[in-house]
């Protein structure tokens, strides 16, 4: 297994690979599947766009991981800015790298690909704060709760619902820079 930073047009030549990780890690239907390729094909032309990819020896994709800068008139941004106060718009929301989706299939989860994938694209982030929702779960059962707990996110909204979906979501936060890692960077594909 290796892991790679993505350019967005690597991100988008396999757009179909992507597009089959998220639905096998989210569980989505393939309805919602076809909604989320368009909004992942537009996300790579945004600023501070990140990306990096875990890739098996053949090349097949077992995770991957993007975010960019927060800016008004997105989406996601602004459906947290309502939500919090004015102090925790400038705290959270000023100059925030936002990871937009962290995925590895599911045969693949418990190795460490998440981590990877994780502190890569923190450790290459533009801003000074990094935020991310992630649907809500037993902390000491989920993965990806452990996992954001132990880079040190902390809540920011919990029980919160974004338009379109019945699940309630956490938004969890946390300072940059995340301090380099002591390996290796990942390679570019």
């Amino acid at each position: 297994m290796r892991l790679v930073r993505w350019t967005p047009e690597d991100l988008v030549r396999r757009l179909d690979d992507v597009v089959a990780v998220y639905g096998e890690a989210m569980g989505y239907r393939t309805d919602l599947l076809e909604a989320r390729r368009g909004y992942i094909a537009t996300h790579v032309r945004r600023p501070g766009f990140r990306a990096v990819a875990s890739l098996t020896t053949e090349g097949h994709l077992a995770g991957f991981g993007y975010g960019y800068l927060g800016a008004a008139g997105q989406w996601w941004h602004d459906q947290v800015w309502r939500a919090l106060d004015p102090a925790a718009r400038q705290r959270w929301l000023g100059n925030c790298f936002e990871v937009v989706e962290l995925h590895v299939r599911p045969p693949a989860q418990g190795h460490g690909l998440g981590a990877g994938q994780l502190r890569a694209l923190l450790t290459m982030a533009e801003g000074t704060t990094t935020l991310l929702s992630t649907p809500e779960a037993d902390e000491q059962r989920s993965r990806a709760w452990r996992l954001y707990r132990r880079f040190g996110f902390v809540d920011i909204l919990r029980d919160f619902h974004f338009p379109g979906d019945e699940r309630p979501f956490g938004v969890l936060g946390r300072d940059l820079p995340l301090a380099a890692p002591t390996s290796p960077a990942p390679a570019a594909a």
